[in-house]
């Protein structure tokens, strides 16, 4: 007897769920303005995934953020305008672990070349930073660095009104009573606004009334520059007071300098990085058989002021720096040239104070 087995029921082949799918990562650009900025995202390939408008307010920066991730893991993003109109999107997307690089305008050759609308500078902006182009870290703006940045700020108004308003005292005084004209014209600046200030303007007319009331602006504003200026010390002594030991470098010139590197000064690479930021850095403007350097017109200029203050300082009372200047010109170097070498060491010597952990293998030599 032949005993066949009994056929076994196939099981149905198990489905094996398939890996799900990687989010890939995404680049967010920003074009930023003063009601709304224009925000573009492009894969890390360089494909262009979609361009959207948002409000500048606390709301449209969380939807903008949100509206980005929703393509991807968001790493990076290339926004316009860092220190002023991108400002709040900055430190925003910052606070969300994400490196934010500081991009410039488009040049004009390809803004012929593509136009101008939001949306293509904001694919721009992105473009920048996945090709590498734009490597700049923004200034985080959340340190005592800022708060000197708004005081100089207001001290830098203050001065120009005070200006303007003791120019105009000058002018009026011309056109009243001689006998007055004369006694206050041989007044020095300071005695001059203080009479004027005390006059009594009542039963003398209308030119006189106005001298009074310039001249008590001027005293306002003399008050206002002055409490400026106290703080503005204050806030370097807390932030980096060696820098007041250095000779040269007053409360107005490292509060400048210090402005110019930020509250996060980790940013600039080394001393090279803060010189040329200042604009103390030359330039390479070689062609075959010539090789030579030109003058740095770029940087922050108020920075460069600042060392030639420094510099100019230190011409007059320090000896190592009289020691340089006369040795420079028995080599043939004109005073110019002297000055450029000058204010690229004090430089070097300032990033050392602005930067803490910056080495010291390079000896000052101002």
């Amino acid at each position: 007897m032949t005993v066949t087995s009994m056929p076994q029921p196939t099981l149905p082949a198990q489905r094996v769920p398939a890996p799900a799918k990687e989010a890939e990562d995404v680049i967010l650009g920003v074009d930023t303005h003063k009601d709304v900025h224009v925000a573009a995202v492009i894969t890390t390939l360089g494909a262009s995934l979609a361009q959207q408008e948002f409000p500048a307010t606390a709301i449209g920066y969380r939807q903008l953020l949100t509206w980005a991730r929703s393509f991807g893991v968001l790493r990076r993003a290339g926004v316009e305008c860092t220190g002023s109109f991108g400002a709040a999107l900055t430190k925003m997307l910052r606070g969300q672990s994400i490196d934010v690089i500081e991009v410039n305008q488009p040049d004009r050759a390809t803004r012929r070349k593509r136009g101008k609308t939001d949306a293509i500078d904001a694919d721009a902006a992105a473009r920048a930073v996945l090709s590498g182009r734009a490597t700049t870290v923004p200034k985080s703006a959340d340190g005592p660095v800022e708060d000197m940045r708004v005081l100089r700020l207001a001290k830098e108004s203050a001065v120009k009104a005070r200006t303007q308003a003791l120019n105009q005292l000058k002018a009026v005084l011309m056109s009243i009573d001689p006998d007055l004209r004369e006694l206050l014209t041989r007044l020095s600046n300071p005695a001059l606004v203080a009479t004027c200030a005390a006059l009594d303007a009542d039963y003398r007319g209308e030119a006189v009334f106005t001298m009074r009331l310039l001249a008590r602006r001027v005293q306002h504003l003399s008050d206002e520059v002055k409490e400026l200026t106290r703080r503005t010390t204050r806030a370097v002594r807390a932030c980096r007071p060696q820098m007041l030991d250095l000779v040269g470098v007053g409360p107005d010139s490292a509060a400048v300098l210090l402005i110019a590197a930020g509250d996060n000064p980790d940013r600039l690479v080394d001393e090279a990085s803060f010189a040329a930021l200042c604009g103390v850095s030359p330039v390479e403007q070689s062609s075959g058989k010539t090789q030579r350097r030109r003058l740095n017109r770029g940087g922050h200029r108020q920075a460069n002021a600042a060392l030639y203050r420094i510099v100019q300082t230190r011409i007059r009372w320090d000896e190592r720096t009289q020691a340089y200047l006369r040795r420079r010109t028995a080599e043939g170097m004109s005073k110019r040239e002297i000055i450029r070498c000058l204010k690229r060491y004090v430089a070097r010597e300032l990033y050392r104070h602005i930067q803490p952990r910056a080495t010291n293998q390079v000896p000052s030599a101002a």
